[in-house]
């Protein structure tokens, strides 16, 4: 069995989409659960569209997702260079190679003239594709600039195997005569990923299914040239749900769709890479949480669907709320703490107590700001806040049971949840209440809302005896006006 070995090719044109990430994943899964080799190569031709910084963020991001690549840029490898401009007389060379077999001609059609060779199907009509010898030589003694087209047979099919989609079939009469090299002297996708996959000795080619009606050119060319094509898997679209319920190719309006984008909301790159490699694979167990090693481990083309995976924002959340719960604190509080913004110095002091609480009950990071608000500001709240049908509690019990508790809590001296858990405890018991009869007034009474990351003993410590007592007062002068 030949080595396997796949490639990520993207265009440095952006940040690195969803999709695109679970393609690299994908090709990266693939060949390191066979002990493969894992290659990075920047298909730059489109100089219109390369955005600066482009690849450097392309590969921080591969990092941050933990896909290691053998090959690329950065890490060389004997089939490099490994950006595509990095090898304009490559391809030079294997285009003349087409033109002396017959397979390509010059077209010397003027490309600003968009409407005159068109078809009705909007292809090329062909026109350059049979001009004589002399028409060709007059052409370029007279400077003409030309591109090199493909020339594609003009009867019977193109047939090739997909490892996921099964054989797919083409009439080669629906094929344009496709350029492979521009004016420029730069080859366009088409035939650069070609010439570049051969030579790298790529196996397998994972790619995203709106190339699946590329592939019969591709397979063209590789006849052309006497190669072996590799074995293709053609991935279905990721989709985002609409407002109206209904599905739609991934894009901005369903809500964050970089990687980048999702780091930045507070989801782990551990968490988003799991996810991602579970839009369009399936395990053979029911096990959904997976470390790299496992998923490599796991990983098999035979789990990869033929349909479009949805993106479901909650499961994300669930499955990063999970990673939250099994990291090592002290690692959880130091990666949450910058999304907490500033913090009063009562606050700041107890973040690691903070932290620990709020561990289980987050689903990314960037709720933190809206869950600890209250600590930093007390809330202007209405006084049905003290209403409570679980509890049975009302506005006038606690405008009764609050002034009761006041001497109690002034009383305490030692101001950590053990110690306002010991004063409060008989201070309940007292009452003949049930406990959430009295805790739920007093906790609205210092933290101004019904849900709070623990309970009042938590919010008490945390907000320290000073503030939580000046909180306290200023809600018993609110019921009693």
């Amino acid at each position: 069995m030949s080595a396997i070995r796949t490639r990520f090719a993207p265009s440095p044109t952006g940040f690195m989409h969803i999709g695109n990430l679970r393609t690299a994943l994908y090709g990266y899964l693939f060949a390191k659960s066979q002990n493969g080799t894992f290659i990075l190569r920047i298909e730059d031709t489109d100089q219109e569209r390369l955005v600066e910084g482009a690849v450097d963020f392309i590969e921080k991001t591969l990092a941050a997702a933990h896909i290691y690549v053998d090959e690329g840029p950065k890490e060389g490898g004997d089939y490099g260079p490994y950006v595509q401009t990095e090898r304009r007389e490559i391809y030079r060379e294997y285009a003349e190679k087409l033109l002396e077999s017959g397979h390509a001609y010059r077209c010397f059609c003027d490309p600003k003239d968009k409407d005159a060779h068109k078809t009705d199907f909007s292809g090329y009509d062909r026109h350059c594709r049979d001009l004589s010898e002399e028409e060709i030589r007059a052409h370029l003694d007279a400077g003409d600039a030309y591109v090199i087209r493909q020339r594609m047979p003009l009867t019977g099919t193109t047939t090739y195997m997909d490892l996921v989609h099964g054989l797919i079939t083409f009439e080669n009469s629906e094929l344009e005569d496709q350029i492979l090299l521009k004016r420029d002297g730069l080859p366009t996708y088409n035939f650069a990923n070609v010439v570049d996959d051969h030579l790298m000795a790529i196996s397998h080619v994972i790619r995203g299914a709106e190339y699946i009606t590329s592939a019969p050119k591709h397979v063209l060319l590789y006849k052309f040239f006497g190669w072996t094509p590799p074995a293709f898997l053609h991935l279905p679209p990721v989709m985002g749900k609409d407002a109206d319920g209904k599905t739609s190719k991934l894009s901005k309006r369903h809500g964050a769709v970089n990687f980048g984008d999702l780091i930045d909301l507070g989801y782990l790159p551990e968490a988003v890479t799991n996810y991602v490699a579970l839009l369009g694979w399936s395990p053979k167990g029911t096990q959904e949480i997976f470390t790299m090693d496992e998923l490599i481990r796991e990983f098999s083309a035979d789990g990869l669907s033929k349909s479009p995976a949805l993106f479901d924002y909650q499961k994300l959340d669930w499955m990063n709320g999970e990673y939250f719960k099994a990291m090592d604190p002290a690692k959880f509080a130091a990666l949450a703490k910058p999304f907490a913004g500033d913090l009063p110095a009562h606050i700041d002091e107890k973040w690691d107590y903070l932290a620990g609480i709020l561990q289980s009950r987050l689903a990314k990071f960037s709720e933190i700001p809206a869950t600890i608000g209250f600590l930093k500001e007390m809330p202007d709240y209405a006084l049905d806040a003290f209403v409570n049908k679980r509890n049975k509690t009302t506005v006038e019990g606690a405008r009764e049971i609050l002034p009761q508790a006041l001497p109690v809590l002034e009383s305490i001296t030692d101001w950590t949840p053990d110690g306002i858990n010991a004063a409060l405890d008989p201070f309940v018991e007292s009452t003949g209440l049930k406990k959430g009869a009295v805790m739920w007034p007093l906790r609205i009474a210092v933290a101004g809302q019904p849900v709070t990351p623990g309970g009042l003993t938590e919010v008490l410590y945390i907000l320290g005896k000073e503030n939580s007592l000046e909180r306290y007062k200023k809600s018993i002068d609110k019921l009693e006006a």
